[in-house]
């Protein structure tokens, strides 16, 4: 490793010697600019130099076949506004700049700034003059979109990369989107698959819009997951789409499908007033928080004979989707938690949501793909495991064999 350059105290006293104010540093003629510049030119001489294989004005350059050239003027942005900067160039023109290539108006990192901008929700407009009023550069809304539009090759390698081959809990959900199709903004959903990896680890596996949610579509996810990799997914956590189950364990048939606490509470609420919200919770809660399956279906039947006259959906509701309400009893209390309900998702889409309240609609599937694959990786792709997954792992290896990955450790 290289030993890091020292910038001794005379060095900086004769840089500030004429300092007064901060303009004289940060400012469009400031000191900061000054010595990008600078610094950018050299590089691009010793760039230069490297590549005659010897130094400027050094005699073993003559009849060397190539030699220096003078310079052409070029401007790129930075994130200190635009620098014009002196490029140099050799005479056969064999000369290609690392540091600013040929084609390149862009100094590194001023594109990550852009990405970053549009990855926080911001509009195109919006970023033109938020770089404006901070930089003092004026971007035209096509270089933005270009360099936004540049993400969606990376979209494309993210979603096709190649994923573990056993994944102990994967949750399946789905975000509404509005997206104009066909002159017409419609309602689109936008379909997650969060994963927690043997370690313990969230990752999401991969985004997916579709018009409406449907077991055909959700089919499709699943074989995708096993083109990918997925040679089994353990348990599946599902929000009560009609059809779903059979979807995930025609493809993979030893997984256990977990339907959504959360989601099976929220339908059911949707058919209780106001008033009785706060009464028939307790009631509703005593049913998964029991014991066992067995203890589970009692409480079901005291919840109805309490509450079935009045709301008679709700009872009907458990009872239709009872095979994938239970398994989760078959873990210890603070795994369970972790498996019945979709928070992790739902965590995860409370910050997509942020990101996505002040765009109104987007113009395509592309532009809802591109932001929300930048918002997950802004917040980043993982994150650490929860507390309960010691504890979850030892459950699984017990429930599950050889099937989960942790017991051939």
């Amino acid at each position: 490793m290289a030993a890091a350059t020292t910038i001794t105290p005379e060095l900086l006293d004769q840089l500030l010697a004429n300092y007064q104010k901060p303009e004289d540093l940060t400012g469009e003629e400031g000191l900061f600019k000054q010595l990008k510049k600078a610094l950018i030119e050299r590089a691009l001489g010793a760039e230069l130099t490297e590549h005659l294989g010897y130094e400027k004005g050094d005699p073993a350059g003559r009849g060397s076949g190539n030699s220096r050239n003078g310079t052409s003027s070029k401007t790129v942005l930075t994130e200190d506004g635009e620098i014009e900067i002196s490029v140099p160039r050799d005479r056969v023109g064999s000369f290609e700049p690392q540091l600013i290539g040929k084609r390149q108006t862009r100094f590194d990192g001023f594109d990550d700034k852009i990405l970053s901008l549009y990855a926080r929700g911001m509009t195109v407009r919006e970023i033109q003059g938020h770089l404006a009023e901070l930089y003092s550069v004026e971007v035209s809304p096509d270089l933005i979109s270009r360099v936004t539009d540049a993400v969606l090759e990376e979209v494309r390698e993210w979603q096709n990369r190649p994923l573990d081959p056993v994944y102990p809990v994967v949750f399946f959900d789905a975000l509404r989107v509005k997206i104009r199709d066909e002159g017409l903004v419609k309602n689109k959903a936008v379909y997650v698959a969060l994963a927690l990896n043997p370690d313990g680890e969230k990752s999401v596996l991969g985004l997916w819009i579709e018009q409406a949610e449907g077991a055909k579509f959700w089919l499709k996810v699943i074989n995708e997951l096993k083109a990918r990799g997925v040679n089994d997914i353990l348990i599946a956590v599902v929000d009560g789409l009609k059809g779903f189950p059979e979807a995930i364990t025609s493809v993979f048939p030893q997984t256990i499908v977990q339907t959504c606490i959360v989601h099976l509470i929220r339908n059911s609420l949707a058919f209780v007033s106001w008033k009785d919200r706060k009464e028939i919770l307790p009631s509703i809660k005593a049913i998964y928080h029991a014991e066992n399956a067995d203890m589970a279906r009692v409480r079901l039947e005291e919840f109805e004979a309490e509450w079935g006259k009045r709301y008679p959906a709700i009872g009907q509701a458990w009872r239709r989707a009872w095979e994938h309400v239970v398994p989760f009893f078959a873990f210890a209390p603070g795994v369970r938690k972790m498996i019945y309900t979709t928070n992790a998702v739902e965590a995860l889409h409370r910050s997509l949501r942020k990101i996505i309240k002040t765009r109104g609609s987007f113009p395509n599937d592309d532009a809802a793909l591109k932001l929300l694959y930048l918002a997950i990786n802004n917040a980043g792709l993982r994150w650490r495991r929860g507390i309960e997954w010691t504890t979850a792992m030892g459950q699984f290896a017990i429930q599950f064999g050889e099937r989960f990955p942790g017991t051939a450790r």
